[in-house]
């Protein structure tokens, strides 16, 4: 399930990849070093969307 507060982040993320980015991340920016966590750790922290 969704929550109600993620559908926009979804919407842009799908949207971003029907356009032609290859992947698109969600990430908590509450998360302390979420971005470099997302980028370069395989497990990740957050949601990728691609293709």
């Amino acid at each position: 399930m969704i929550a109600r507060e993620m559908i926009p982040k979804i919407d842009a993320s799908l949207n971003a990849v029907k356009e032609g980015v290859p992947k698109a991340h969600i990430i908590d920016g509450r998360v302390e070093h979420a971005l470099l966590l997302e980028i370069f750790t395989s497990e990740g922290v957050g949601t990728m969307i691609k293709r």
